[in-house]
């Protein structure tokens, strides 16, 4: 059978380690902070500590996206020399660089109409999207093929959970994730928030605790309930922005909660992390229910 390339953009936030090992190519979101552009989407021009230290300083950050042509300038590499190319996507509720990639491949097949390029929008971000490639990469070593493996992702995608907490609401409002009205609420009344990542890809306020371990505790509580009672997890992936110790008191509480084979933990990178600040802590994991399931079953709607 036929190997394929798996790309995703740098929204994931998985670790580079991974991302080298199971030579993934990366298509880099470009960011800025204080008016100064970095295209390269990591922390390489700036490092994690500076970018955080200068946000919990009042800078400025912001994102751009990428654009049809550097998708085009991509896709058609790999159409001339005809390889399979499954590309994975930042959150379309959250980003218009997915729309971009299918504006792009829509020019790449009409010159290369046997192009076999996949676009897979993860409908998540951060460690939900990290978690979205962590999975195409064990289907691809299990033997599916390209149109397998996109299928089985589509199919797979509303189980890949994505649960935060922040400590400063209004980063989200500024990035334009929230409105004023759910940022102002949540920074008067005093707690921490608990977001996630909604069935349409879109990030949204659904609950708050009193205090940051108390946030963490939720957490992972909201994780357990979205499980069968026997479920063993394979992995859970824990991202941080700047804040690594309750990162691993978070993996701690999860595992006193549930049964778990391995936990990854990984730094935010400058994409998501210029859209919550510094002080964000996050879960991922695969559910045994949809985001649909859950939002019905514990909040009583799903829109």
């Amino acid at each position: 059978m036929k190997s394929f390339t798996i790309m995703t953009d740098t929204g994931c936030d998985m670790p580079q380690e991974f991302l080298d090992a199971n030579d993934i190519k990366i298509i880099p979101i470009p960011f800025n902070i204080d008016g100064v552009e970095h295209e390269d989407g990591r922390f390489t021009d700036i490092s994690d500590k500076e970018f955080y230290e200068k946000l919990g300083s009042g800078s400025k950050a912001g994102t751009a996206l990428i654009n049809p042509e550097s998708f085009e300038q991509v896709f058609t590499e790999y159409a001339e020399r005809n390889e399979d190319l499954l590309v994975l996507l930042l959150s379309s509720g959250l980003s218009g660089t997915a729309q971009n990639a299918v504006i792009a491949l829509y020019e790449v097949r009409e010159k290369y109409p046997d192009c076999k390029i996949f676009p897979v929008d993860s409908l998540n971000a951060s460690g939900g999207f990290g978690l979205f490639t962590y999975l195409a990469v064990a289907k691809r070593a299990e033997g599916l093929s390209i149109e397998e493996t996109a299928n089985w992702l589509e199919e797979k995608k509303q189980s890949c959970f994505s649960l935060f907490t922040v400590d400063d609401l209004m980063y989200l409002y500024r990035g334009g994730r929230l409105s004023k009205i759910q940022a102002v609420a949540g920074t008067i009344i005093g707690v921490k928030p608990l977001l996630n990542v909604h069935p349409d890809g879109s990030l949204k306020l659904k609950d708050k605790a009193r205090g940051r371990k108390a946030s963490m505790e939720a957490l992972a509580s909201q994780l357990k309930r979205s499980l069968n009672p026997d479920t063993k997890l394979d992995t859970v992936i824990i991202i941080h922005s700047n804040c690594e110790n309750d990162a691993n008191l978070l993996a701690d509480i999860v595992r006193s909660k549930v049964d778990v084979n391995k936990i990854i933990i990984s730094m935010m990178g400058p994409v998501i992390g210029a859209h919550v600040g510094p002080g964000c802590i996050a879960l991922f994991f695969e559910a045994d229910m949809t985001r649909t399931e859950y939002e019905e079953k514990f909040y009583n709607r799903a829109k």
